[in-house]
């Protein structure tokens, strides 16, 4: 088979009108577009073979920014060639090559390169966006035998779809916590953070960018949460099913979520210590990768298409609507105080050698008990703002857990790799988690004051 990779190059600039189109250079957003768009291709096999690029300014740019360190020079090229858009030429530029190349890269222009993906698939895409690229599978054939309509579409992908950063540009900010009147804000709260989940699925699914499955994770606990609090505040069990679904996705992300994090932290756990780098990068990327298929199937399953479009209807109900409209800032003020008094006494219970998960308990109910009070964040914003420095702690304790537990599972896995460096970094991570618990009993409990 042979792979055909069209890139369209990275969003240029009009600024300087003396310039020709030939000359025009990229903008500053399409600068900050070449670092994710080399990955994305670099992951799907697009510098297995040559890279041509057109000689316009704004497409060599994309080459040098996109090529991967180390790539061989005489497989990159800049041809004159490229600079069109009529497909037919560059249709009969691809048919000139060289049959034994297998894998080929064009960085070039709309609407060539677009016309050029509809005359090769039967099902093209509508559009191909600055930085965007389609892989294209072609039949086992001399390039000059290339023949309309036989090609295999493999992937279409975006610059909002591999890029987080890209993603995050085109969303408008909407109000994800209540206002006035928390009873009514709430329903707008929760359509909100179902749009964000429904958003990033693509993104979540591609797998190319980590912060997309950060986001996704923020969406579903957020939702779980607002759910949670209307139902302590209100006493009403209609939401016990939705809730337990929130919590199963969640859930379900959590381990992938692990590995990101301890294989964003490695250089740094690992102290220049290569050999052990590498090691643990490539188990943890495997592991990654087993569970990315796996949330992968989830998300695509009828089961979850299913419930979240039950949670859909629910909170766009009437009953909910009524349910929610209920709540008052005084019952909400009530709901967090009896948080509060739960948390100061597991707390104040809490000891050097008590285990583990009474902490990892603790960070839950403080999470649930700023959820609580962003139902009425005006009523708790000073709260609120000394309750970060808090999470952040327990957050750290808990990524220092996860990660004892990850360096753990790799010595089981492989005992004989690098045994000493791997104890090593295990009682580092559990000093540092004892120093965490320390801090943590230090802080002792928190002010209910509602200011």
């Amino acid at each position: 088979m042979k792979h055909l990779f069209l890139v369209r190059h990275a969003k240029s600039s009009w600024a300087d009108d003396t310039l020709t189109d030939r000359q025009r250079p990229l903008n500053s957003r399409g600068e900050s577009q070449l670092a994710p768009l080399g990955r994305a291709l670099a992951r799907s096999g697009a510098f297995g073979g040559s890279v041509h690029a057109s000689d316009a300014v704004r497409a060599h740019q994309t080459l040098t920014g996109i090529v991967p360190a180390g790539f061989p020079d005489n497989r990159i090229h800049s041809t004159p060639d490229l600079y069109t858009f009529d497909y037919r030429r560059l249709l009969h530029w691809l048919k000139a090559l060289d049959s034994g190349d297998e894998t080929v890269t064009i960085i070039g222009h709309n609407p060539a390169l677009l016309e050029l993906a509809e005359h090769l698939l039967k099902h093209p895409p509508a559009n191909l966006p600055t930085a965007s690229f389609v892989h294209i599978r072609l039949p086992d054939k001399p390039w000059h035998k290339m023949a309309a309509g036989k090609g295999r579409l493999e992937a279409f992908l975006t610059p909002r779809e591999f890029s987080y950063q890209q993603f995050a540009r085109k969303q408008k900010k909407r109000a994800s916590t209540a206002g006035d009147k928390p009873g009514r804000d709430i329903p707008d709260a929760l359509t909100h953070q179902l749009q964000r989940m429904r958003e990033l699925e693509t993104g979540v699914k591609v797998g190319l960018d980590d912060e997309f499955l950060h986001q996704f994770r923020i969406a579903i606990r957020r939702s779980r949460a607002i759910a949670e609090s209307v139902e302590e505040v209100t006493g009403d069990k209609s939401l016990k099913q939705s809730i337990k679904q929130l919590k199963s996705q969640a859930r379900a992300t959590s381990r992938l979520r692990d590995l990101h994090v301890f294989l964003q932290d490695l250089p740094a756990l690992c102290e220049h210590n290569s050999e052990l780098q590498t090691a643990l990068g490539t188990w943890a990327d495997t592991e990654a990768d087993q569970e990315h298929h796996a949330l992968v199937k989830r998300l695509e399953s009828k089961r979850y298409r299913e419930a979240m479009h039950r949670w859909d209807e629910q909170i766009h109900s009437r009953q909910f609507r009524k349910l929610a409209g209920r709540l008052t800032p005084k019952d909400i003020r009530k709901a967090v105080e009896n948080r509060i008094r739960e948390f100061n006494r597991r707390t104040a219970e809490l000891l050097h050698t008590s285990p583990n998960e009474d902490i990892h308990r603790l960070r839950k109910l403080l999470k649930r008990i700023r959820y609580l009070m962003e139902l009425d964040a005006k009523g708790w914003k000073r709260t609120l703002k000394a309750l970060k420095y808090r999470q952040e702690l327990y957050g750290r304790f808990q990524d220092f857990h996860v990660q004892v537990e990850l360096v753990k599972a790799f010595r089981t896995r492989a005992p004989e790799t690098l045994p000493g460096a791997v104890d090593g970094l295990k009682e580092r991570l559990e000093q540092q988690q004892a120093d965490a618990r320390r801090q943590i009993l230090a802080l002792g409990g928190l002010d209910g004051a509602p200011v």
